[in-house]
């Protein structure tokens, strides 16, 4: 265990629901894995903890923390996704605010509780030089079974006018047959919009017979329990009175997200889908958000997809890698463990996946 320097102090679970959406308003790097209702929705509140970082009294790094067991092994796992919160808004980047933060969430769930700690930082392999060395410096290493996620950012600060002219050529093409077809959006957060999105995207399963990553009718549950400042946005495209695609993304902090897309037959004739990814990208930057994470590409499992986004992103963006997950843990048996149970989750996934490509 490393002390942390004299100014900073560390408060673990000493805040409730509300103050936790206040602190993350504090933050630059806030998100929608951070909020209380996703992990609350996905793990049960009391797997929850919250760690804060304060320096002279002045809380400057944040984390949200998901605590499991896994079975059999009664060893415990500490995981925090996307975090921890260290941007302030409207102040520059303080590295050794995120190494602090590193150093305290170690102390706390790997030193003082015992668990195995993961954690993935919204981070990308172009930080890779800054971040890494700090990473390691503070005791934790990457898991060598990881396969790292690959997306696409869009940066938002060019004019709308600058931006449509960086999409790729055939894409601005396909918006602007989109927008000659007499397609209406509907935009809000309201339930009733986020269930016609998953008719549209059960719609889309059928007909392509992907795996899906994330659960959308969880999602839907999330957008219940959140704050209504904090709850995602939904994009719906109408083509003769009947809704025909749809697009869900978050803007929380200053990178908004792509979370869901689809569209139905009607959605496919109409080009629905560029349209409605123009006026989500119109309102993350009506937001202030500074990026727009497309959210996964892969061109070999998913090339139409990868096609779209690349295509989506143009000029106006960069394809990049997340600079993956890292691990700690103070006790050599429970380490050993839960590396050798993630190994054996992905190979049983894996064939899992390879199994339904040979039944499509």
């Amino acid at each position: 265990m490393q002390e942390l320097s004299p100014e900073y102090t560390v408060e673990v679970d000493t805040v409730d629901r509300g103050s936790w959406y206040s602190t993350l308003r504090r933050f630059a790097d806030a998100n929608i894995y951070q909020t209380w209702s996703y992990e609350a929705v996905r793990s049960g509140e009391r797997n929850l903890s919250h760690l804060l970082l304060k320096r002279s009294g002045d809380i400057v790094a944040a984390a949200q923390v998901r605590l499991t067991r896994m079975p059999y092994l009664n060893v415990g796992v500490a995981y925090v996704r996307w975090g921890p919160m260290w941007r302030l808004q409207g102040t520059d980047e303080d590295e050794k605010i995120f190494a602090q933060a590193l150093r305290a969430l170690r102390n706390e769930y790997a030193s003082r509780r015992r668990y195995f700690v993961r954690f993935l930082p919204c981070l990308f392999d172009d930080q890779a030089e800054r971040f890494r060395a700090i990473i390691e410096r503070e005791g934790f290493t990457r898991p060598t079974s990881e396969t790292v996620q690959r997306t696409l950012l869009m940066r938002l600060d060019r004019s709308l006018e600058d931006m449509r002219k960086g999409l790729d050529q055939k894409w601005r093409n396909c918006l602007n047959r989109a927008e000659k077809n007499g397609l209406q959006i509907m935009e809000g957060q309201e339930d009733d919009l986020f269930t016609q999105f998953i008719s549209i995207h059960r719609q889309m399963h059928e007909r392509k017979k992907f795996v899906e990553t994330s659960d959308v009718n969880e999602f839907q549950l999330v957008q219940r329990d959140l704050p209504e400042s904090f709850k995602m946005k939904v994009l719906l495209a109408y083509s003769g009175g009947q809704p025909s695609g749809g697009v869900v993304c978050s803007c929380i902090g200053d990178m908004g997200v792509y979370l869901f897309g689809g569209t139905n037959n009607a959605g496919m004739s109409t080009k629905s889908s560029y349209l409605l990814q123009w006026e989500a990208l119109k309102w993350l930057k009506a937001q202030g958000a500074k990026w727009y994470n497309l959210h996964g590409i892969d061109p070999v499992k998913n090339p139409g997809t990868f096609r779209f986004k690349e295509g989506f992103c143009g000029k106006n963006g960069k394809d990049v890698r997340f600079l993956g997950s890292y691990d700690a843990c103070d006790h050599a048996a429970t380490f050993t463990a839960v590396r050798l149970a993630n190994a054996a989750r992905l190979l049983v996934r894996s064939s899992r996946q390879y199994l339904r490509r040979l039944r499509r």
